[in-house]
């Protein structure tokens, strides 16, 4: 099963990926991740461009991200499938990643988009509570904290509207054109984020199967 997983921040697709990944035996393939093993990899010849980059702070370009891709894509664990998040974050990403499956005489069967509107994440996100002596999470509406606890937490500085704000605007912005590219390539599953974990997951299997 090869798959790519779109949707903004705080639709739960960490989460969903998790199942996802565990169904059916095949790893999740970030470009975090990625670039983070590349780094970590002395071996690597991609490593020591890759981190000419990012020491100075600066975005990777697409050239070397798609070699990455390119090189994860090609070890053994994938053999049997993927599952991509975060990737590719352009038509240009996608139309690259098109030809690299196509050497590799591979292709996509499902690109999964969990919808979730704007104002639901927002109040999500902006919800958000983190205790710091478990790293519990709670939610002041959705998963209230018990109120001896309550005093302690605190809200992660990239929970706040502005940053969520911004996440939007780029996620939008970047994944607005991938949304006609593979619904015409009749790849595209729209799946509907909201409610509860289990409901939606029911929902991405039902459109994988």
């Amino acid at each position: 099963m090869n798959l790519i997983f779109m949707g903004p921040p705080g639709a739960g697709k960490g989460t969903q990926a998790d199942a996802i990944i565990k169904e059916f035996g095949i790893p999740q393939i970030s470009t975090g991740d990625i670039i983070r093993a590349t780094i970590r990899d002395p071996k690597n010849p991609l490593g020591a461009e890759c981190r000419s980059y990012t020491d100075k702070g600066a975005l990777v370009p697409d050239d070397l991200v798609n070699r990455m891709v390119d090189q994860r894509l090609k070890q053994d664990d994938c053999k049997v499938g993927f599952l991509l998040d975060g990737y590719p974050r352009t038509v240009v990403q996608a139309e690259t990643l098109d030809k690299l499956l196509a050497a590799a005489k591979r292709k996509l069967q499902h690109v999964l988009l969990l919808e979730v509107p704007d104002a639901v994440l927002l109040e999500r996100i902006t919800g958000r509570r983190s205790d710091p002596q478990t790293g519990r999470v709670y939610h002041v509406k959705f998963d209230p904290p018990p109120a001896d606890v309550a005093p302690r937490l605190i809200q992660r500085s990239d929970d706040t509207e502005a940053v969520l704000g911004e996440r939007l605007r780029q996620y939008h912005e970047k994944t607005a054109p991938l949304i006609p590219y593979y619904s015409k390539a009749g790849l595209l599953r729209r799946i509907d984020g909201q409610g509860a974990m289990d409901e939606v997951r029911k929902r991405i299997f039902a459109a994988l199967k």
